[in-house]
């Protein structure tokens, strides 16, 4: 198993649950501005992110809840490797619709919901 990603969550803005209820969760790495970090997931990186984006399949892991990645956004990898930032989207499409978005299998958000929180952390593997 490779590990591409592995983060630790170090704040959830306030408006995370809103952006869930839609599918979509952004991460964006510590020091991010305080109109992103509104909506948005802080974590700083415990692991990686690799040089190679992570394969269609690979498995995403946020705490105990577990999909798989669907499709990847031409741009998505580097973002995450450059400042830490991606979306992503929880509706199983096999094509991103944004070249910095990921997109993977859909989960029950209110699962998704309750596992983030400060210290959980975020992986990705294949």
């Amino acid at each position: 198993m490779t590990i591409r990603l592995r983060t630790a969550i170090t704040e959830v803005g306030p408006g995370v649950a809103e952006l869930l209820e839609g599918g979509v969760l952004i991460l964006f790495a510590e020091g991010a501005p305080p109109e992103l970090a509104e909506m948005s997931i802080l974590h700083a990186v415990v692991e990686g992110p690799t040089a190679d984006a992570p394969p269609v399949g690979a498995e995403l892991k946020i705490g105990p809840v577990s999909t798989i990645v669907t499709a990847l956004g031409d741009a998505a990898w580097k973002k995450v490797a450059d400042i830490g930032h991606v979306v992503i989207n929880f509706d199983g499409e096999e094509t991103a619709g944004r070249p910095g978005e990921i997109c993977a299998a859909p989960v029950n958000a209110g699962e998704l919901a309750a596992a983030l929180k400060s210290g959980a952390e975020i992986v990705i593997s294949d």
